[in-house]
Formats: structure tokens, C-alpha cells, sequence
């Protein structure tokens, strides 16, 4: 099964103060979606180097990514999502297949599936063309949130955000390091058309301030840049802690 989206999206990094008064108030407005509250398990591919979520980290006017997603922790049989995200001028278009993880795992190690179609060819573009692999392996609690009247309103809070560098199969479990330790949360919202009013209201009061806070761009800048030849030898150049964290 394969499905495309065309959607906006704005981030707010909240507290956990702002988290309660925000949820509590968007309840008026939404429910909980198909998946309700989950753990989320994702699998991000790039190269060898890191090129894609350095160059991410820029924030090119175009940035695409690759990864692949499950709702709880999957064995062989369970339906995962390979996902090709990309954002031109702050819209977002994702396009993604879905199937078991061992099917998937197939397609990623070169098996061409007899149902092949355009999404499948983009993905397997991608994969080829930058010799793409699974590089981290990350997952959050996620609560996500649909409008009452509105599907094309959805919110999505996501809370201990963890990762790891080894063991990145998702089949392995959902533990990692985490990210934040004061119980920040990411919130998304992501409607197709302008924000409702009502919406609008509720966040300038919360006081939430948008944010293009990427869970796998700050991991990598945390925990996985440091330990890159980049880095070290930006340090060995005298350049500054600072400089070298602006520029990964």
C-alpha cells in the first residue's frame, strides 16, 4: 500500500507546564487518532558521512529524508512504514509504503517487490543514488491528535525522545539515551490550509513559540557529531566548540 501527503507543519518546543494547558485545551477541539497514544520506533537512513542531516541542518530551501517508521515495537510480521520525506518552502510532501519489517528489510537490501510503482521507484532512487543505510535508530511516546470536525487537522506531542547508534533494528526494543531530562515536549501541528482561529489562540496564549527543532538533526549535533573526523578536526584547527556546533 502505498499514500502521499501534502500538508504544513509548525513545531513548538514546550514545557511541560505549557504541554498540560495546551493538550487540555486542544481536547476541546480534537480526539485521539487511529494510533492514539504510542510508542513510535524509527530508523533513519544517511551515509557513511552523515551527509543528509548535515546538509539538513542548513536549512536548504529543499531537504529530503528517508526513514523507517512502526507504531510500537515490531517483530518480523509487523507493519512498518518506509517513509520519503520531503520539505520544499515549508511544505511538506510524504510519500510512503507500507508492509511487513521482513518485506521491508527485503526491499532495502535490493528485492524489487512484483508490485513496484512510482513511490517504490523514488525510494529506490534514494537509496541508490546516495548509497543510504540505517544510521540511527530513534523513538518517542507519542499522544496524536485528529479535529473533532476536521481531519485535515491533526497535532502530534511527542515526550522522552531517545536514540541509539547500535542495535539500530527497531525489532530490538525502544530503549536509547535520552535527549531531554526536564520532560520538554515537541509539539506538531500539521493542517492542510491556514490555522483555525482557535488554535492560533490557544498557542499565543500557552506562549509557544514555533521552533525547527529536528529530533534527528539535535541528536546528531548532541551525540553523534562529536565523535565525527569533521568535528575533531575543526577542533585540532583551534576552531571554537561553538563554531563547530553552528557549523555540523
Amino acid at each position: 500500500m502505498t499514500k502521499t501527503f501534502e500538508r504544513s507543519e509548525k513545531k513548538y518546543l514546550l514545557t511541560l507546564s505549557q504541554y498540560e494547558r495546551v493538550f487540555n485545551e486542544f481536547s476541546k477541539y480534537l480526539k485521539p487518532d487511529e494510533y492514539g497514544e504510542q510508542i513510535i520506533c524509527n530508523e533513519y537512513f544517511d551515509t557513511d558521512d552523515y551527509r543528509l542531516i548535515r546538509a539538513s541542518i542548513e536549512k536548504p530551501p529543499y531537504k529530503e529524508k528517508l526513514r523507517l517508521r512502526s507504531y510500537g515495537i515490531p517483530n518480523g510480521e509487523s507493519e512498518v512504514y518506509l517513509e520519503l520525506k520531503k520539505k520544499y518552502d515549508g511544505i511538506v510532501f510524504k510519500r510512503r509504503v507500507m508492509g511487513s519489517l521482513v518485506e521491508m528489510r527485503e526491499y532495502i537490501n535490493g528485492k524489487i517487490p512484483d508490485d513496484e510503482n512510482q513511490v517504490l521507484n523514488e525510494i529506490n532512487y534514494f537509496l541508490l543514488f546516495y548509497h543510504a543505510k540505517p544510521k540511527i535508530f530513534l523513538a518517542y511516546n507519542r499522544i496524536a491528535l485528529i479535529g473533532e470536525k476536521n481531519s485535515g487537522i491533526r497535532v502530534t506531542f511527542d515526550s522522552k525522545i531517545r536514540s541509539r547508534t547500535e542495535d539500530i533494528d527497531m525489532s530490538k526494543g525502544d530503549y536509547g539515551e535520552e535527549f531531554f531530562t526536564d520532560g520538554s515536549v515537541v509539539m506538531e501541528v500539521k493542517v492542510n490550509g491556514a490555522m483555525p482561529l482557535w488554535m492560533s489562540e490557544i498557542i499565543t496564549k500557552s506562549k509557544a513559540t514555533p521552533t525547527s527543532f529536528s529530533k534527528y538533526g539535535s541528536v546528531y549535533k548532541r551525540f553523534i557529531a562529536p565523535k565525527t573526523i569533521v568535528f575533531q578536526k575543526m577542533i585540532l584547527a583551534n576552531v571554537s566548540y561553538q563554531e563547530v556546533i553552528n557549523y555540523v
